[in-house]
């Protein structure tokens, strides 16, 4: 039943059948061919995740990110962002950067992202003199940064296959987050003084900064803000969630006052679509999941791993080997809830940290988002800077380096994620 499923699956993604649609239409032939469960334990299983109290902070983190990001904010930060790091060596590559860890605790989506800086700073780059391509591996590399600083989207769909806090998964998150930002700067600035990229050299920089850094603060704050509340267990991550939308209302209507009924409209459009998304993938990674655990795959593939490579570090490589070949296929919920159970079934009988497992798993399909053929970030910034994929890959390939560097130590380096 497995097989039939996993085969029709692949063969639908090739037929350019999107992922959701795919996995109900895979898992429902799995079902329908060995024909023993019932067909209303099936819808059962598609409502029942719809219903899951915690996934209530989806939208409202969607929303709180959406509503901040439609007005003066994105300007602002891209204004800190330029002040802070502008003058130095590939110093617009290096804003990319800043902009996308700063926006990463307002949208927590790497997509959006992409979408939202990639539209404003590639088209600076290449004005200023930076190769498009170049402009567009840094905003589809950078962008994957969101993924790990709160609120995170990816550790919020982790938490809900491995029962762990997300409180835990949001903090143990953030120094990797910065990490990566720290060796995608490093990149830029080699990039920048090796091939000559043109600098902001504004005086003004230096002294205007505070002033920037001031407006920019309530941005600033917001992840600083939902970790606070989560660590002391002041709120719910749901209930944290509307909180964030509340601030960003706040934010929004007083201190930049840019809120208008348009800009609310839109910003709950934007919601519902990224949400109705969001929720086919869980529900059909739900029903693909029952199939699994009927035929007890992950328990099998935990025994196979444990008797045939032993050790356990040879078995979290191997869990990363798939996980980046899965990254290259698989947009990130998807495959973080199709191999969420299997994995946490693994690192459950090695004796894994489950929060260590949490931000390895959303590190490396992080790297998927900017790796071919299917990258989502990849596609983005290549059709703002309107460029061929092939001269973005080129371009990226230091941004990969980061990325399997900062990977590994996540992998062997514990005390970086349990801290």
């Amino acid at each position: 039943m497995t097989i039939v499923m996993i085969v029709l699956f692949f063969a639908l993604l090739m037929l350019s059948v999107p992922v959701g649609y795919s996995l109900i239409i895979s898992a429902m032939a799995a079902i329908l061919y060995q024909g023993t469960i019932p067909l209303v334990l099936v819808v059962v299983k598609l409502f029942q995740p719809s219903q899951s109290f915690p996934l209530l902070a989806i939208p409202f983190f969607i929303l709180a990110g959406s509503l901040m990001m439609s007005g003066k904010l994105g300007e602002q930060l891209v204004k800190f962002a330029a002040r802070l790091v502008g003058r130095f060596h590939g110093g617009i590559g290096q804003v990319s950067v800043v902009g996308s860890t700063i926006f990463g605790g307002v949208s927590g989506s790497a997509v959006a992202e992409a979408s939202a800086l990639g539209s404003m700073l590639i088209p600076w780059q290449k004005r200023e003199g930076y190769p498009p391509a170049f402009a567009a591996a840094v905003t589809a590399s950078s962008a994957v940064i969101a993924g790990l600083i709160p609120p995170s989207i990816p550790l919020i769909l982790f938490s809900t296959v491995s029962n762990v806090s997300i409180a835990a998964l949001f903090t143990a998150a953030v120094l990797p987050g910065l990490m990566l930002a720290a060796g995608m700067l490093l990149v830029c600035y080699l990039s920048g003084r090796l091939r000559n990229f043109p600098r902001l050299i504004e005086q003004e920089d230096r002294r205007h900064i505070g002033k920037v850094l001031l407006t920019a603060l309530p941005a600033l704050l917001m992840p600083v803000f939902i970790v606070v509340l989560l660590r002391a267990g002041i709120a719910t991550p749901t209930e944290v969630s509307v909180i964030a939308v509340a601030y960003a209302l706040v934010v929004s209507a007083v201190i930049y006052r840019d809120l208008t009924l348009q800009g609310i409209y839109f910003s709950l459009l934007t919601t519902i679509i990224t949400t109705g998304i969001v929720m086919l993938v869980i529900i059909a990674s739900s029903l693909v999941g029952h199939v699994l655990i009927t035929e007890r795959v992950p328990t099998l593939v935990a025994i196979w791993a444990l008797e045939t490579l032993q050790e356990p570090w040879l078995i979290l490589l191997m869990m990363s080997a798939i996980m980046l070949t899965v990254g290259m296929f698989l947009d990130l919920p998807a495959a973080i809830l199709l191999l969420g159970p299997i994995f946490v079934a693994i690192g459950r009988m090695i004796g894994l940290d489950l929060v260590q497992l949490g931000v390895v798993v959303c590190v490396n399909l992080s790297i998927g988002l900017f790796t071919p053929p299917v990258g989502t970030t990849l596609f983005i910034g290549a059709a703002i800077a309107r460029v061929s994929i092939g001269s973005v890959i080129k371009e990226l390939w230091p941004f990969y380096l980061v990325g399997l560097t900062v990977l590994l130590l996540m992998m062997y380096v514990p005390a970086l994620t349990i801290y």
